[in-house]
């Protein structure tokens, strides 16, 4: 059973996908509003933007991209915020992601990519690895072990490119590791298909007056209860639970994990 929270989005035209983990329930609590965010790139936050940025106090932004997304779309956020990079896919050897701007320009090649479900598998293989790859291990734990230092101050924010995979399951094993329900967590997870679609209607129409089939690209513009499913599948086959997918994947102790639970709930 999903328990709905209050509506959690930040309406941002040019940082899409954006809203606060806060409001949703855990075991005892809830989790705090106002201190921790996910996104999409903020490569183009404009002005009026960053002024709503500005007031939610967000001091540091871990940025789950490969060096080359950052070099190519850098985050546009105020000075004053400390970015934190953690390359969560560093080991991979497949990035289908990155092939697409090329792919686009050569239908056959796209549809031998992308085609007969093989864009499904891929971003199911993908949640896989962001629970058992080394780099997305060293990451996430990187990530959390900076969320409880006792140094950092104010609200933080995490994200990728479009804010749906590599920040799915930060969110999603952030949320599970606090206490959510897993219906909550999915829930959440699936926000993303109703935020960050109206983003990419532009770019689909585009590429459909070019005749692009772009139902192939729906796979990878958005989430699917399955690529979660994978997700947790690894999580359960190689660890068990959460707690134990935070000890022994990510090298959390309990106190640093009851830290966390700390810091960000509280009573209901």
């Amino acid at each position: 059973m999903t328990t709905t929270p209050p509506d959690r989005r930040v309406l941002l035209a040019s940082a899409p996908n954006m809203r606060d983990l806060g409001g949703i329930p855990v075991s005892g609590g809830v989790i705090r509003t106002g201190l921790l965010y996910r996104s999409a790139s903020l490569a183009k936050l404009d002005d009026a933007d960053e002024a709503i940025f500005e007031s939610l106090g967000i001091t540091t932004v871990y940025d789950l991209r490969t060096s080359t997304e950052r070099e190519d779309a850098p985050d546009r956020v105020p000075e004053r915020v400390r970015s934190v990079r953690l390359d969560v896919v560093a080991d991979s050897q497949d990035n289908v992601a990155a092939q697409i701007p090329t792919l686009l320009a050569d239908p056959e090649a796209l549809e031998n990519m992308l085609g007969g479900g093989r864009a499904d598998a891929y971003l199911a293989d993908a949640n896989r690895k962001f629970v058992s790859l080394p780099s997305a291990l060293t990451a996430y734990r990187s990530f959390y072990l900076d969320l409880i230092d006792e140094n950092r101050t104010g609200a933080a924010l995490f994200h990728c490119t479009t804010g749906k995979d590599r920040t799915g399951w930060a969110a999603a094993s952030f949320l599970l590791l606090l206490g959510a329900s897993e219906d909550d967590v999915r829930q959440d997870y699936l926000e993303t298909n109703t935020d960050l679609a109206p983003a990419l209607q532009p770019m689909l129409a585009a590429l459909q007056e070019k005749g692009v089939r772009t139902e192939l690209l729906d796979p990878i513009l958005g989430v699917r209860d399955s690529y979660l499913d994978a997700a947790l599948d690894e999580l359960r086959t190689r660890y068990g639970t959460i707690e134990n997918y935070a000890r022994g994947g990510l090298g959390l102790a309990d106190l640093q994990i009851g830290e966390l639970r700390r810091r960000f709930t509280e009573s209901a």
